[in-house]
């Protein structure tokens, strides 16, 4: 790590901006971890599209299809593999708290940048803003790493912006992933932008929260390496245009990008979410590779319905 626990704030408010995605991991079709893929991504992503950051094995990563070694060495390959061209975040959630920490202390150790802790499902509860409190306080007081909170509906709840306000004093807590209703993360950004970092994974809103919250944090999931290509990066030109207030041109790029939106999010199976992303990520000629059970692998018409979407988008690669 590069800053104490005291500076987790300080330091992330100057290195933690731009656009971040959620890493797919690429399984052989033996389903091992694919090292040299993985890497090639990697490079791909933070060299030639310039995405600033990585999620590492979160729910994009299959995660809950690993066991606690393999997340580590995700974690070593990912601070390898990004080197000085771009930062890291790596996935800790886990419902053991014990493994949460244990990966903290591991990504702490193996020089990643931050890690992210998604809320714990807490079925048997109606009211959890105090056991959230003591859940995030115990986890930030065992590690010095930056923490990121991520709040989604899988977890069966959504985190208050009041709770979310209250958690962003916590010394070391410094960003939150709130996918939740944008009313929400308005709220939230207007609460505790002074202390941590607003963002949300919805592309879509990702130009209306540059120019109208000020935000310059995205921490998305795949679009940003699956809606580009090295020789079309239509994302990466509205969200500079939008930066430099130029809302119009930015307005119009973004615009543009609808067919690539539609054919890639009007394609994907419902129950297939990862082995369609990983699908088109060949297409667009990274590697994609196996899914891991119980997740399902796309049949061949799915395939030919997906490829024929994609070569009519207008997605130049």
């Amino acid at each position: 790590m590069t800053y104490t626990r005291s500076e987790a704030k300080a330091y992330a408010r100057e290195n933690l901006k731009g656009i971040w995605a959620a890493a797919l991991m690429p399984f052989t079709p033996d389903h091992q971890i694919d090292e040299d893929g993985f890497r090639e991504n990697v490079r791909h992503w933070t060299q030639d599209l310039g995405i600033e950051g990585l999620f590492i094995s979160g729910k994009q990563g299959e995660f809950f299809s690993m066991t606690i070694e393999e997340r580590k060495r995700t974690f070593e390959l990912a601070v390898e593999a990004t080197g000085d061209r771009g930062q890291t975040i790596t996935s800790c959630s886990d419902q053991n708290v014990d493994v949460v920490i244990d990966l903290a202390k591991h990504s702490q150790a193996v020089g990643a940048d931050y890690v992210v802790v998604h809320a714990p499902a807490l079925h048997f509860h109606t009211e959890q803003d105090e056991t959230l409190l003591r859940y995030y306080e115990k986890i930030a007081e065992s590690i010095d790493i930056g923490v990121a909170l991520w709040s989604h509906p899988a977890s069966g709840y959504l985190m208050s912006p009041e709770l979310c306000n209250r958690l962003a004093d916590i010394d070391n807590v410094v960003a939150i992933k709130y996918s939740v209703p944008r009313p929400m993360y308005v709220e939230l950004t207007g609460l505790a932008s002074d202390r941590i970092q607003v963002s949300t994974a919805s592309e879509p809103e990702w130009l209306d929260n540059i120019l109208e919250l000020d935000w310059r944090l995205y921490l998305c999931s795949s679009p940003p390496y699956l809606l580009q290509s090295a020789k079309d990066q239509r994302m990466n030109a509205y969200t500079e245009a939008a930066l430099a207030g130029d809302a119009e041109e930015a307005k119009a790029i973004s615009k543009s990008l609808d067919p690539v939106r539609e054919a890639l999010w009007g394609t994907r199976p419902a129950e297939k979410p990862h082995a369609h992303q990983k699908y088109w990520q060949e297409l667009l000629g990274q590697v994609g590779g196996a899914v891991r059970f119980p997740l399902l692998e796309l049949t061949d018409e799915e395939k030919a319905i997906t490829r024929e979407a994609f070569e009519n988008c207008g997605l130049e690669v």
